[in-house]
């Protein structure tokens, strides 16, 4: 049991938090709240409702079942008939990843507007790309998010999975059935499937990204050689606790399912949580907190060293997604290439920056833009950034900027791309220039070079 916690201001209340990764919390808003011995008596303390979230099956063994008991004023059940919702364009938003392109190019995206008109959170979501199945519950989705004004008595779940939140501008306060997060930009949260939440946005605009994955579940990376530290630790992840509003309202409850939203109308809010306990519940964590661990030596390392969470395939030993940040740091490595090098990958990757600038492109990739280089398809840093990596002095360590943040959505299903994505007036359609200038540096064994040395 967690009993640690983190406070901070948000507008007129203050913010509680419980520390780790996984844990079985319990939280009461109101003291007594919680049963005491049993989970569902006959009557609840203050006549609450009694109402478990699984997210999982009930037999997956007891290390890997998730599930949590909320006491509620009202229960989730009593509602309007679900109908498709007229708020979500499904040509900018959804999972069909059937009716979608594959498309083998290297992509980038310059940052997209704040928007004109009133957009909330939901209304602002962009697909990029997915693949795989909700219905199945394998796979995933890329979206972004512009927004510039709170959700207004209503709030959005997905029964197709998690969630995983990134700002890139503007802070974000959710408020959940468990409590309420505040994620402000340099931090992450991630929104289990199935939990409603309602987003608000304290600097009136937000921006950022969204990796959502079916099936299965986020959780910490095993650290394997690294031992038992470093990387991102499970006390640094904060958990709210209980808040409730006891407020009768027409509230519009959003629905994800099968990669459609759908909604209806419940007389009250659902935020109507008085205590809860279990071990599934929404999260946030501090990307500044992340331990780094690199190469000493030579050589790059692989960017799985910088993976916060993970998220597994079905199959033993493979995964769905990664989430890999790119955090300041030193490096070091002698008599080597130290930005990131060339490569073709199996998995596709999906880059985002929050802010600064990123090592292997230090031009056109931007805060709030983003880049797609699927299966195979060769990448790495571009020209400017070759050339300078390999003339500079590489007995000298390196400071990576402060003020820099990246991160990747590492995916293994192959992607495919929204028409919208595609179509838009973001596409960087001169992408490919950036590596145009590559040339041959090329020497036969008797000339200059042959050592490993570049001949300019």
């Amino acid at each position: 049991m967690a009993i640690a916690k983190n406070e901070q201001k948000s507008g007129e209340r203050e913010l509680n938090y419980m520390a780790g990764f996984g844990n079985e919390f319990q939280s009461e808003a109101l003291v007594g709240a919680l049963p005491v011995g049993q989970n569902n008596p006959q009557v609840c303390p203050y006549n609450l409702y009694a109402e478990q979230l699984s997210g999982t099956s009930f037999t997956m063994p007891r290390r890997q079942n998730m599930r949590s008991w909320l006491y509620r004023i009202r229960p989730s059940v009593t509602s309007a008939r679900f109908v498709p919702s007229a708020r979500i364009n499904p040509e900018r938003f959804g999972t069909h990843s059937e009716q979608d392109e594959v498309e083998c190019n290297q992509l980038r995206w310059r940052p997209m507007p704040l928007p004109e008109h009133t957009t909330d959170f939901v209304s602002g979501l962009q697909t990029i790309c997915g693949a795989g199945s909700p219905e199945r519950k394998e796979g995933y989705a890329i979206h972004m998010y512009s927004a510039n004004t709170s959700m207004q008595d209503s709030s959005f779940s997905d029964a197709d999975g998690d969630m995983l939140i990134v700002p890139e501008q503007g802070v974000l306060r959710i408020t959940t059935e468990f409590g309420i997060l505040e994620v402000p930009p340099g931090e992450v949260c991630v929104v289990q499937c199935g939990i409603r939440f309602s987003v608000a946005l304290p600097d009136g605009v937000a921006r950022g990204y969204i990796l959502e994955v079916f099936g299965s579940h986020f959780t910490l990376p095993d650290l394997g050689p690294v031992g038992a530290n470093g990387l991102a630790a499970a006390r640094d992840f904060q958990t709210p606790e209980a808040w409730y509003e006891d407020r009768e309202v027409d509230f519009v409850v959003m629905h994800k399912l099968g990669g459609r939203v759908f909604e209806s109308v419940q007389p009250f809010s659902p935020f109507n949580v008085a205590a809860w306990h279990g071990n599934y519940a929404p999260c946030k964590y501090d990307l500044a907190k992340f331990c780094p661990v690199n190469t000493v030596s030579f050589d790059h390392a692989d960017p799985s060293i910088f993976t916060v969470l993970t998220c597994p395939s079905p199959w033993p030993g493979g995964v769905t997604a990664d989430f890999v940040v790119f955090p300041p740091r030193w490096t070091v490595a002698e008599h080597s290439f130290r930005p990131p090098y060339f490569h073709r990958n199996v998995m596709s990757e999906f880059m985002g920056l929050i802010r600064g600038t990123y090592e292997a492109k230090q031009d056109g990739f931007l805060p709030g833009g983003a880049s797609l280089h699927v299966c195979m398809t060769p990448h790495g840093p571009d020209t400017a950034t070759f050339e300078s990596g390999t003339t500079k002095d590489s007995h000298k360590p390196e400071r990576l900027p402060a003020d820099t943040l990246a991160f990747m959505f590492e995916v293994n299903y192959i992607p495919r791309v929204k028409k919208s994505a595609l179509e838009s007036n973001y596409l960087d359609k001169s992408y490919q220039e950036c590596w145009a200038g590559l040339k041959s540096h090329f020497a036969n064994s008797e000339g200059a070079g042959s050592n490993g040395k570049l001949t300019h």
